[in-house]
């Protein structure tokens, strides 16, 4: 296990390297100009140019990138160029809540996916495997922005259970009350991630019942539930599992829409402001966080699959 970590660090090191620079040469390849943006239209050329030589865009792009690179191997990500503050402050800033509506989203996924996937699997060719297999294509392909535009009119507009956009930090006043304002944005990023996992665990859990080990556990004359849970679920999981791990990853960077419907101040809107800005540095931050964040899961993900099956061998 030690040795497969280590081997596993060192091509997550040199993945990140070369993410850095595709990162870098992409988003210095946008049109548009921080300075520009920063001093407005009316600004002379002395001035943009004064500004550029203050953040030192007007050095060659190799220098600037071995510049960046040299500051990231030290923890530093840089300084905003629009807030001023450290990159490393921003992203913390929109962690919190990027990172509560993961976690929330992935419970929902785990309590809708799994169990219905099961239950498909269980009931194959039955009306009711025909019906949530139907149900799931549905949530499937219906954009996000609608639901989520539907849940505000349900449960805020008309019922008044539940805010309908905003997120009061649970460090501040209201302590855990204030998840209830990530319930809906949760639901709405869990429909469509939902449906796939239910696929997957009722595809996957076909698959394992024709294993050979399961016919024999059968003619055994072992319980059905007992041959479902032992069996045929704790095999099927590790496709689950995968996919679990990817989904939280992208949960995080990929919730830009989301976030914007409900107005939450999380990692993807941050993205989106930072980009109509030009702000060089948070963008090349933030990108490079969620690389990292998705090489761990990976890993994480890896290992995990020898819990589940003693037959897997990592190396």
């Amino acid at each position: 296990m030690r040795g497969y970590v280590l081997k596993r660090s060192g091509a997550a090191i040199a993945t990140l390297v070369a993410a850095s620079i595709v990162i870098f040469l992409f988003i210095h390849a946008i049109p548009g100009d921080p300075a520009y943006v920063l001093l407005g239209d009316e600004a002379t050329p002395e001035q943009v140019e004064a500004l550029r030589t203050r953040l030192g865009l007007d050095r060659p792009l190799v220098v600037q990138y071995f510049h960046w690179v040299a500051n990231v191997a030290r923890g530093d990500l840089g300084t905003s160029i629009f807030f001023n503050t450290p990159v490393t402050t921003v992203i913390i800033d929109g962690a919190e809540t990027s990172l509560l509506l993961a976690a929330i989203t992935m419970v929902w996924i785990v309590l809708i996916g799994v169990p219905i996937g099961v239950l498909s699997a269980i009931r194959q060719g039955t009306w009711i495997d025909q019906g949530l297999s139907g149900i799931a294509m549905l949530m499937a392909s219906v954009p996000t922005f609608w639901v989520g535009l539907y849940l505000i009119l349900i449960f805020a507009a008309w019922l008044g259970w539940l805010p309908s956009s905003g997120y009061p930090s649970i460090f501040g006043e209201g302590g855990l009350a204030n998840l209830r304002y990530l319930l809906l944005p949760s639901l709405t990023l869990a429909a469509p991630n939902a449906a796939l996992i239910l696929r997957l665990t009722r595809a996957s859990m076909l698959d394992v019942a024709k294993e050979d080990y399961v016919r024999t556990a059968r003619a055994k004359g072992i319980r059905p539930r007992r041959v479902v849970v032992r069996h045929i679920l704790r095999n099927a999981l590790l496709a689950v599992v995968s996919a679990f791990g990817f989904t939280f990853a992208a949960l995080v960077s990929e919730a830009v829409v989301t976030e914007t419907v409900f107005a939450l101040p999380g990692i993807g809107r941050t993205v989106v402001q930072s980009i109509l800005r030009r702000d060089y540095p948070v963008i090349q931050g933030v990108v490079l966080v969620i690389v990292f964040l998705y090489l761990v899961v990976n890993l994480l993900v890896d290992i995990s699959y020898r819990f589940l099956d003693p037959r897997v061998e990592l190396e």
